[in-house]
């Protein structure tokens, strides 16, 4: 009897969903130094869930500053913002309705236009890469923390010889769901419009283009299962009780040496400390020669960023890297008027170290970009799912406008 006890608290446990209710997101507007200095103190002494940017380290004068601020901490968040006189809006009233609402009943199997759990993705590789032998094909690059198969679809016409080649992920931010259903819509577009898209098929067949459906599975598995709000990796570190790693502050691209493992931008213990970081950093040293872009995949502000990140300092491409941002921001923009910003990580948004694209660019990937979907902060996170296909449908447009261009620009 005690031993069906012990199981059935053991499947309670692992069963247990982090829930939100009464919880918000706010807006905040530091317009002077005193709000900068009062939002950090807030940060310092309560459990803030930093949205954008990703940490209270980040903030300044003049950028929004979206917090999810638990309902425990509501009363003591609102008096101490009345008191600043910082104008602040509340974009999420209710953070558990607005997750019931993007989750929703969702259909049994696989769907380009739901958000799939990570078992469905799993499936939809397997069946795809089996769909069109002569145009896709499949390989495991290693497994993460917790024993999932780190699956890089290839897409492009067989050839006798190696092609150059595109990289992209999607998923590094495992709350960042809009992102791997992009990764998914990409590989239906780049099957079924082979042929009769000019673009497409020339693309396929002069080059190869390698989609990392979900890089961060172990934290997107959790997202789906356990805390929809979680972020990081879900590797333990000796020394603390928190879980998981940034994978986006993991790279060796000017990593940080000292940062709290509890933070939501913790860099790790050491450079590709993480498992799924050194798999993609591994598979991007061996096949640096032939891989001419990067493309990494997130949300959410609309942007299209480039190095650097790590410091302000220009990259050396700086001026071509700006013009092809721009025009892709530009070629999105054409189907639904959605604006997106262009330019290098740290002086368009923030200083980050540590980053993938960064990383890609400095090892050599001249054409190295990142991605922020939809929307500019009324979801956040939360996208609903009616939007997956219209922003992957804009996103589609921006992305072959870069590899048109990285195809006649073959270095």
């Amino acid at each position: 009897m005690k031993v069906f006890l012990l199981f059935g608290l053991v499947a309670l446990a692992l069963a247990e969903v982090t829930r939100f209710a009464g919880e918000k997101v706010l807006r905040l507007k530091p317009v002077m130094d005193e709000h900068v200095v009062l939002i950090r103190e807030l940060a310092a002494s309560i459990e803030v869930d930093f949205w954008s940017p990703d940490s209270a380290e980040m903030v300044t004068i003049d950028i929004d500053v979206d917090i999810h601020v638990p309902a425990a901490y509501l009363d003591l968040v609102s008096t101490m913002l009345q008191q600043s006189d910082m104008e602040t809006e509340v974009l999420i009233e209710d953070l558990q309705v607005s997750i019931d609402a993007q989750t929703g009943p969702t259909p049994r199997t696989h769907s380009y236009t739901n958000y799939n759990s990570w078992d469905k993705v799993q499936s939809w590789i397997a069946a795809i890469s089996t769909s069109n032998s002569a145009l896709i094909s499949k390989q495991s690059i290693g497994s993460t923390y917790e024993g999932r198969p780190m699956t890089l679809l290839k897409l492009g016409k067989k050839s006798s010889v190696t092609k150059p080649a595109i990289f992209m992920d999607c998923g590094i931010h495992a709350r960042e769901w809009i992102s791997p259903a992009f990764c998914q819509w990409f590989v239906k577009e780049a099957l079924s419009t082979y042929g009769s898209d000019s673009q497409m098929t020339s693309l396929l067949d002069q080059m190869d283009v390698y989609v990392l459906p979900v890089f961060n599975i172990d934290g997107y598995d959790y997202t789906h299962k356990s805390n929809r709000m979680w972020r990081k990796t879900r590797s333990r570190t000796s020394g603390t009780s928190c879980l998981g790693t940034d994978p986006n502050r993991n790279w060796n691209a000017g990593w940080c040496s000292k940062s709290e493992p509890c933070s939501e931008t913790f860099c790790g213990s050491k450079v590709e400390s993480e498992v799924e970081v050194r798999n993609v950093a591994d598979f991007l040293r061996r096949n640096k020669a032939d891989i001419k872009a990067y493309l990494t995949i997130h949300s959410y502000s609309q942007l299209v960023l480039f190095p650097y990140s790590y410091t302000y300092d220009l990259a050396a491409d700086h001026s071509e890297l700006l013009k092809v941002a721009e025009g892709a921001s530009s070629a999105l923009r054409g189907l639904y008027g959605t604006r997106y910003t262009s330019g290098p990580g740290a002086a368009t948004i923030y200083p980050a170290a540590g980053g993938s694209d960064d990383y890609a660019y400095d090892i050599g990937v001249k054409y190295s970009f990142t991605f922020e979907l939809r929307d500019t902060g009324r979801y956040g996170f939360l996208l609903p799912a009616s939007q997956i296909k219209p922003t992957c449908m804009e996103t589609m447009l921006a992305i072959k406008y870069i590899a048109a261009h990285v195809q006649e620009n073959l270095y």
